[in-house]
């Protein structure tokens, strides 16, 4: 089922908005992984196998906001038009989406 032009404009600024803070929250996800200060030389793979659950944890955060992203895209195919319930209730979603480590 594909929207018109005409029905998209309503619901257009609220996915833009949705888009940036999904994009926003993947993109800070990285900044959880810390490497050791120092790593000798020859020993990068001990180092990155002693912060494995730093990337563990990345990509599991960052596989969850990714699944939310297309359900939210799936289904705002469907909505023609927003109303203060949608409103909040996405913001609410965008709220979880933020709160995700």
């Amino acid at each position: 089922m594909t929207r018109t032009a005409e029905e998209s404009e309503e619901t257009t600024r609220l996915e833009a908005f949705s888009d940036g803070i999904f994009a926003i929250a993947m993109t800070l996800l990285v900044l959880e992984i810390r490497l050791p200060e120092e790593i000798p030389p020859g020993t990068l793979g001990d180092a990155l196998l002693h912060v494995w659950r730093s990337y563990l944890a990345f990509l599991t955060s960052f596989a969850t906001i990714g699944v939310m992203w297309v359900n939210h895209h799936r289904i705002f195919n469907l909505i023609r038009r927003t109303d203060q319930a949608i409103l909040t209730l996405n913001l609410l979603l965008m709220l979880g989406v933020t709160f995700l480590p």
